[in-house]
């Protein structure tokens, strides 16, 4: 027997992937929302850390 046969035979299976996908979706649009709207000192600053050899991080 297949996978796909014991996941058809549990009652309400179907709701679980749209779920799930509703859930990323949710998140991607809130983080695009986020990274559209943040303060561009800020993302700038972040996108630095890796790079800088000082320990001074403050915004």
């Amino acid at each position: 027997m297949k996978f796909i046969n014991y996941l058809e035979s549990i009652a309400g299976i179907s709701v679980y992937p749209m779920a799930s996908l509703l859930l990323l979706f949710t998140f991607f649009v809130g983080a695009s929302l986020w990274a559209f709207k943040a303060d561009k000192k800020m993302v700038d600053h972040i996108s630095r850390i890796p790079l800088d050899n000082n320990d001074d991080h403050s915004l």
